[in-house]
Formats: structure tokens, C-alpha cells, sequence
């Protein structure tokens, strides 16, 4: 299908951002809005967002990315994921006035977007929300990247001959070896205390499973087998009891690509992410 694409300029709390409207002949009503991760603009990574949006158009998704204030060419001062809700939620205002028949709006995010993604429902609520697309969800603290590197990085470590040939010729030092180990290890435990003495607190990650836990429509989540912030969701979905029993509760649609790094930096794997962006976007449109 034939599309257009044009740029948009639409305010937020008073600042100017810019955004990037890519809109097909005979538009769906499910329009696609990618929020971008940082520190980047809206182009993405191997230019991902912006084949990603035409690839979707192509498919009848009028898509919208655009940059928060303080990046690419929006003004106003820089700001982290946490605090972008503003940018969000003029983006889908900008986006629906220029796509008229677009009923329902789908979030796209990689990485610390996907964060942000389910940060923003987790405060607004937005009923235009439809869905969300998570790619390689962002929860990091001290404790899942301890916990993530005593499973993947030492236990993979451990099975090398030559990491044991380096130890035992001294290439390797052991007092650094051992403790690296420990620290990682230390850091985990600690993470059962300081759940619960921060509980009050909401770090972001909490916010994210409430979010995620009162969203009742779809969600398709996309995880990159060779990325160690894909294995921190993992494990924290496998640790946390709160993370485990909304995806014992309800359907998540999961994808693995199981050779993918985080940004999808090879054509196939863009194409992957965007064939299936696509299908479920179909069954989502269709259960509408």
C-alpha cells in the first residue's frame, strides 16, 4: 500500500516537539506510536523506526515517532524515561488530530521506551490505549544486574576450559575473579531488603508491573536472545513475585529471537520485528 510521509511540529508544556507522520493510502483505525529510548532520536538505531513505521504503513498503520522534548530536533531540556508522560501524551493527541480515523493507539518501545511505555498507562490510564509492544523492556537496578551476570556471565564462565587455563597460568587474577563473584552475588541478596524497604518508594520497575498488571488489552512482548537487559526483564519477571503473577494471570503474546542483540542491529532482525509487529497487529485489529 501507498503512503506519505510529513513532519509535525505540536507543542508540549511549552516547549516545541517534532514528529514524524507516516500515513497510508487507506489508513486501519489502530495507529502505531513509537516512543523512542534514550539517549536517541526518532530515526532509531540502524535507522530501525523509521522502516519499522514505513514497513507498517505499508501494512494500512498510520505510525507517528517523534522526539521528546530536549532530544533530535525538539526543544526543551533533556529528560530521562521516567519523566516523559507530558510527551506521550501530547504525541497522541498531535497524532490523532492528523489521523482522524485512528480509533485506538498502540505504543512501541524498545528498551527504556517500553518502560516508559507502560509508566505512561501506569499514571494516565489513556483509554485510546489499545496495546503495546514491548521490545527488550528496560528494569535494571544494581540487583538484576548482579543476579543477570551471576546466571549468564559466571555460570557460562565456568564451563570455559580456557577461562580455568587463564586462572590456573595466572592470565586471569584470581583475587578479581573470586571477587567480582562475590560483590554480584552480595548485590543480589541484597535486593529481597531493599524490596522491602522501598516498597512505599515505587521504584519504576514497581510501576511498570502495576502498570502492565491493570492493562487489560494486548500486549506483545519481543526479547532479543543475545541481550543481557532482555535477560534482566526475564529474571525479574522470574523473581518477583508481583511480575510473576501477571504473567501467570493473563496472555502476553511472547516472541524470542533468539540470536538478536538489543537493538536488532542486522536487516533480518529488523524485518523480524517487523513481520511480527505486523501479524499481531492484524489479530488485534481484527478482535476490534
Amino acid at each position: 500500500m501507498n503512503f506519505t510521509e510529513h513532519v509535525l511540529n505540536f507543542a508540549c508544556a511549552g516547549e516545541e516537539l517534532l514528529g514524524i507522520v507516516t500515513a497510508p493510502e487507506q489508513p486501519k483505525p489502530i495507529g502505531v506510536l513509537i516512543t523512542v529510548g534514550g539517549p536517541q532520536y526518532r530515526v532509531g538505531s540502524h535507522r530501525q523506526f523509521l522502516l519499522l513505521a514505513r514497513a507498517l504503513a505499508r501494512a494500512g498503520y498510520p505510525v507517528m515517532r517523534f522526539d521528546y522534548r530536549g532530544m533530535g530536533d525538539s526543544t526543551g531540556d533533556l529528560r530521562n524515561f521516567e519523566a516523559v508522560n507530558d510527551d506521550i501524551a501530547a504525541a497522541i493527541d498531535a497524532f490523532r488530530l492528523q489521523c482522524p480515523n485512528v480509533l485506538k493507539i498502540v505504543l512501541w518501545g524498545l528498551c527504556d521506551a517500553a518502560s516508559a511505555s507502560l509508566l505512561y498507562w501506569d499514571a494516565t490510564q489513556d483509554v485510546r490505549i489499545s496495546g503495546f509492544v514491548l521490545l527488550n523492556p528496560w528494569v535494571r537496578s544494581e540487583a538484576t544486574l548482579a543476579r543477570t551476570h551471576i546466571r549468564h556471565y559466571y555460570g557460562q564462565r565456568l564451563m570455559e576450559g580456557e577461562f580455568w587455563r587463564k586462572l590456573i597460568t595466572g592470565k586471569v587474577g584470581y583475587g578479581r575473579a573470586v571477587s567480582g563473584f562475590v560483590w554480584n552475588l552480595l548485590s543480589a541478596r541484597q535486593s529481597k531488603i531493599e524490596a522491602i524497604v522501598t516498597e512505599a518508594a515505587l521504584p519504576f520497575q514497581k510501576r511498570m508491573a502495576r502498570g502492565l498488571g491493570r492493562f487489560s488489552g494486548s500486549v506483545l512482548l519481543i526479547l532479543s536472545g543475545n541481550d543481557y537487559t532482555a535477560k534482566e526483564f526475564l529474571g525479574i519477571v522470574a523473581n518477583d513475585s508481583t511480575w510473576l503473577r501477571i504473567f501467570e494471570s493473563r496472555k502476553i503474546s511472547r516472541i524470542d529471537l533468539p540470536r538478536a542483540d538489543h537493538t536488532f542491529s542486522t536487516a533480518q532482525w529488523r524485518s523480524d520485528v517487523a513481520q511480527h509487529t505486523t501479524m499481531w497487529l492484524n489479530d488485534l485489529a481484527e478482535s476490534l
